[in-house]
């Protein structure tokens, strides 16, 4: 069940800045077509995805790492000055149908300067190009390579979005497995449900200019591929209790302008009940994934507590 003690208002009011980049956005070309038969034209016609490169300054700004897992690639960016104490292994969202976009090589940055952690990126093949298999074979395969070269518990599971989604199913394959396991998992606006099922989502959906419930159920299609879209292997919220209580220390991080903020409170209140230590932190009027807007105050509020999950 949540509760007060597992849910926090952090943000009752937007900042000045959060506010003037939203409205900016909301003026853009949608990341997705808001019809579901814009949607699917637009995956039939499109070229093969690739994911926006990485930043020639990063070269100077970081030790970066490239390699590949289960033949696709990964980025490691390690501070300046060394390996940090904390590995995050990082997947990026998109619907699982977009690959890593421009802004989030600015969010890895903020997380190793502000968070103080390593962090591995995998590159993985999106839908329909590719299958679901692809994607959980790289993330097995990057999370085995990780563990041999890292203490297994200082290593955080993180993710965004669709991201998230993969960082948590991760975790829980992880959980279900003899071997290693992850010491902490941190999720920003995960795609917990991908058939979008709660009724209460409707009443969010006006103020989320970024995501909208009918592309987002034809993306969950495309990414469950064979399998049912509603089973707990696709959509983690319906994770049986029993499973969910191997899970570590958790914490997500959502704006209330943001489809994904219904699952992640009754999610967040299943961790709960199966004894996990878990928490929601909640930012009025944020979009969604706000923590990519890398200078508001919101976002520096989440790397601030990130931070300090990991200290304690």
């Amino acid at each position: 069940m949540l509760t007060e003690s597992s849910s926090e208002l952090r943000s009752a009011k937007p900042s000045f800045r959060l506010r003037a980049v939203t409205w900016l956005m909301s003026k853009r070309k949608p990341v997705f077509p808001n019809a579901v038969e814009d949607f699917r034209s637009f995956i039939q016609a499109r070229k093969p995805p690739k994911d926006a490169p990485l930043p020639a300054k990063f070269e100077q700004q970081f030790r970066v790492e490239r390699w590949e897992a289960a033949g696709q690639p990964v980025v490691t960016l390690h501070p300046k000055n060394g390996t940090a104490d904390w590995h995050m292994l990082y997947f990026h969202g998109g619907g699982f149908v977009l690959p890593m976009f421009k802004e989030h090589w600015p969010l890895a940055a903020a997380l190793v300067e502000q968070v103080g952690v390593s962090i591995t990126l995998p590159l993985y093949e999106v839908s329909p190009e590719s299958s679901h298999r692809r994607a959980d074979d790289q993330a097995d395969e990057v999370f085995a390579k990780l563990s041999q070269e890292h203490d297994p518990s200082r290593i955080v599971l993180c993710g965004d979005s669709a991201g998230g989604h993969m960082a948590l199913s991760l975790a829980l394959r992880l959980s279900r497995a003899d071997g290693p396991k992850p010491g902490k998992l941190a999720l920003f606006a995960p795609w917990l449900d991908v058939t979008m099922q709660d009724e209460a989502i409707g009443a969010v959906e006006p103020y989320d200019f970024m995501l909208k419930i009918g592309t987002l159920r034809a993306c969950g299609e495309l990414w469950a591929g064979e399998r049912d879209p509603a089973s707990p292997e696709c959509s983690p919220l319906y994770t049986p209790l029993e499973e969910l209580a191997s899970l570590p220390p958790t914490r997500i991080w959502t704006g209330r302008h943001d489809l994904f903020i219904i699952d992640s409170r009754t999610f967040t209140g299943k961790l709960r009940d199966a004894g996990v230590d878990a928490k929601l932190y909640e930012y009025e009027a944020a979009p969604h994934v706000f923590m990519a807007v890398t200078p508001t105050r919101e976002a520096k509020d989440v790397f601030g507590l990130l931070e300090g999950f990991l200290a304690d």
